[in-house]
């Protein structure tokens, strides 16, 4: 082995590396982004749950419960409502995460709680969650574990059981139900964004972009014909998913299947402009697969899907509402397990169709039929 040689070689991949400017980004861009989510973004702490609360007793212990939950900042009592009726809309558009249910004879439960006229007086106090996420069961355990009694009269800690928990969508508490709905999104981020970041750039890099500058095609019939084929591979991933959820898992579908299959057409779509997007960035297929990985981890990490999207901070929240992943997410698993209507979800459906404009606009804008 020559040495003068060998460190030739590592000074021609430096300077090499040094002209790819979009790999060096990537090889800080990278942990700089995973150091950020982790450590700052990722917060399993709980807090500020839209939250609606249905007082029936109206009286002052009962606001004074209110006001001390509230304090808590696990719940964000966003909605005050007179029936349960309200209660159980609000839940289904996706709203509220839970709901504070005080009822009619609070306050002769309260006075149970310090006799021993009965062995398991009932719970004073009700909580409803929306059990599609695991995470708003947890902060409802928490809030679970709150002396009642502190809360009114400080120092006068109960250890009776206060809190009902009512899981809604998910009584049995199963994590499947959970998570196989969400994996739908993880499945179709990883490859379609994947697959269409690397379709302009294969052509150019096989030679094939030749051929369709000899074409009649413009940039537009360009863009659309490299995505459509993968609408319907998206549809199949789709459908096996589903398949397998329902036959191994017992995963329900509530809502109406064709709901289900428009908001996964709607996010195949919105996952292919950002993958043709990526494509007219990139220079090789070993770029695409890096900036289709750099928005990997964001989406999944930021969506709701692995860790609490209410726990995260402001700036990350405003982020995660860029990707298209958050949104699919609460679609799929409201029409899924809530059996919530695409209807109800159009804040969700328009920013997915808001995202696909923009990218596919900006994609045709970038796309030139030349090869420099």
């Amino acid at each position: 082995m020559n040495l003068r040689r060998l460190i030739s070689i590592v000074v021609k991949e430096l300077r090499q590396l040094r002209r790819d400017r979009l790999t060096f980004a990537m090889i800080v861009g990278i942990p700089t982004m995973q150091l950020l989510l982790f450590g700052y973004a990722i917060n399993m702490d709980i807090r500020h749950l839209p939250a609606a609360v249905l007082d029936q007793a109206q009286t002052v212990h009962a606001r004074e419960v209110v006001a001390a939950l509230g304090q808590t900042e696990v719940m964000d009592f966003r909605y005050f409502v007179k029936t349960p009726q309200e209660l159980d809309a609000l839940m289904r558009a996706g709203k509220i995460s839970a709901a504070l249910v005080i009822p009619a004879d609070f306050e002769r439960r309260l006075i149970e709680q310090t006799s021993d006229a009965r062995p398991w007086p009932r719970p004073p106090l009700q909580i409803i969650v929306d059990g599609s996420d695991q995470v708003v069961q947890q902060a409802a355990a928490q809030l679970a574990l709150l002396p009642l009694q502190a809360l009114i009269n400080p120092g006068q800690a109960l250890p009776a059981r206060n809190v009902e928990i009512v899981n809604f969508y998910n009584p049995e508490r199963r994590a499947p139900v959970n998570t196989v709905p969400g994996l739908i999104g993880v499945i179709l981020t990883m490859t379609m964004v994947l697959f269409t970041a690397m379709a302009i750039v294969r052509e150019r890099e096989r030679g094939n972009l030749e051929f369709l500058i000899a074409t009649p095609v413009s940039p537009t019939e360009l863009t659309i014909g490299k995505v459509l084929p993968f609408v319907g591979i998206g549809l199949v991933q789709v459908t096996v998913v589903l398949v397998l959820g329902v036959a191994i898992f017992q995963v329900p579908i509530r809502g109406p299947l064709l709901d289900v299959y428009g908001a996964a057409l709607a996010f195949i779509v919105a996952s292919l402009s950002l993958g043709v997007f990526i494509s007219t960035l990139a220079q090789s297929q070993f770029q695409a697969m890096q900036l289709a990985f750099f928005t990997f981890l964001p989406q999944i990490l930021l969506s709701g899907f692995m860790f609490p999207f209410e726990g995260m901070p402001r700036p990350a929240q405003y982020l995660a509402e860029i990707f298209p992943m958050t949104h699919f997410v609460r679609l799929i698993r409201g029409i899924m397990l809530r059996g919530a209507h695409l209807s109800e979800l159009w804040p969700e459906l328009a920013a997915l169709a808001a995202f696909c404009a923009v990218t596919l606009t900006i994609a045709v804008l970038r796309t030139r039929k030349r090869l420099d």
